[in-house]
Order: C-alpha cells, then sequence, then structure tokens
C-alpha cells in the first residue's frame, strides 16, 4: 500500500525557516520522482519543486528558487523540502507526491499526502 506523510509544519514568523518531510512507504522511493506542492485558501494547488527518480535531480518553482531546496534520504525513505527566508505569501497547506516522470503539473501525480498547514505571519 503506497502511502506519503508529511509532516513539520507550523507557525514560522517572516524570514524564519521550516523543514518538512514526507515519509512514504509501499514502494522504493528511488524509482519514483517526488513533488512538493502547495494550495492556499481558494487558489489552485500549485508547483513548488520536484526530485527526480534515480539522479536526485531537483527543480523548483521561481516563486521558491534560492529559498527552498529538496532533498531525499532513501534509507529512511523519507523527502526533505527546507524552507528558508519564508514570506507570508508562502502560507498553504504543502503536499508531497509522487508519479513516475518528474513533472510539474499535480494531475500527473499518482499518489498523494494528506498536506501539512504552514502559516508565515508576525
Amino acid at each position: 500500500q503506497v502511502q506519503l506523510v508529511e509532516s513539520g509544519g507550523g507557525l514560522v514568523q517572516p524570514g524564519g525557516s521550516l523543514r518538512l518531510a514526507c515519509a512514504t512507504s509501499g514502494f522504493t522511493l528511488d524509482y519514483y520522482a517526488i513533488g512538493w506542492f502547495r494550495q492556499a485558501p481558494g487558489k489552485e494547488r500549485d508547483f513548488v519543486g520536484y526530485i527526480t527518480r534515480i539522479s536526485g535531480r531537483t527543480y523548483y518553482a521561481d516563486s521558491v528558487l534560492g529559498r527552498f531546496s529538496m532533498s531525499r534520504d532513501s534509507a529512511d525513505n523519507t523527502v526533505y523540502l527546507q524552507m528558508n527566508s519564508l514570506k507570508p505569501e508562502d502560507t498553504a497547506v504543502y503536499y508531497c507526491a509522487a508519479t513516475n516522470m518528474a513533472t510539474v503539473t499535480p494531475d500527473e501525480y499518482h499518489y498523494w499526502g494528506q498536506g501539512t498547514q504552514v502559516t508565515v505571519s508576525s
């Protein structure tokens, strides 16, 4: 049974940092691309970044480039999203998802976690 479980969300002040974790099970992590997406109230689900299968190459949305970074721990079957220099506009529910080929399109991801809330506010 494929599962993805996000954790690490919370309330942080502008300029602060958070690290989200996406714990996976039921599949071999290295053979799947993992994407991070976010959805603010009343808005569509937006692409944040992905890490490709095998090589682990990363790619980020322009809005987070230079502030967010992804990493993969294959031994723990976990993908991390390190978020630095957070801004109020980063406030959203953050989701991780798995697919065969990395893409920025949420509809092409097969498996999703339940999401974790990130709130950036003073």
